[in-house]
């Protein structure tokens, strides 16, 4: 009696976990579910371009191939934007690896110096415009 008692609870108990397996084996499915705002674009287009004497059968299907062809863009562009985000990795740890092999050494110092020749220039140009401001008033 207690034997047949343990096995039916040892079956039970498999039972529940195999339960919870097909229960996280269906949430983590491969197939994805279809988003409802993608369902009702792929209708509206459907019905958009539904012809003549087409029944609600037939525009069902086609809203199906609509919304297949969504899918499969949504899911390149995905697929495009991962590559992206790769590649931009891999140039992001390039440049880390070249910044820091690089290392800047000033060789030299730099020294400004003053040139008294552009002073001494600007000085006489602006005493020649003053001279010919004062000629030109004093002969008028």
């Amino acid at each position: 009696m207690f034997l047949v008692f343990t096995l039916q609870l040892n079956t039970l108990n498999l039972v529940s976990r195999d339960e919870k397996i097909i229960n996280k084996m269906s949430r983590y499915s491969k197939k994805q579910q279809v988003s409802p705002e993608t369902q009702d674009e792929s209708l509206k287009i459907a019905k958009a371009t539904q012809r003549p004497g087409q029944t609600k059968e037939q525009r069902k299907l086609i809203a199906q191939g609509i919304q297949k062809g969504i899918d499969l863009y949504k899911k390149q562009q995905k697929e495009k934007s991962r590559e992206l985000n790769k590649k931009l990795k891999q140039v992001k740890g390039k440049l880390n690896q070249f910044d820091e092999n690089l290392e800047v050494k000033p060789d030299a110092e730099v020294i400004y110096r003053q040139s008294f020749l552009a002073w001494i220039l600007l000085l006489l140009s602006w005493g020649g415009f003053a001279a010919y401001f004062f000629m030109c008033k004093g002969v008028a």
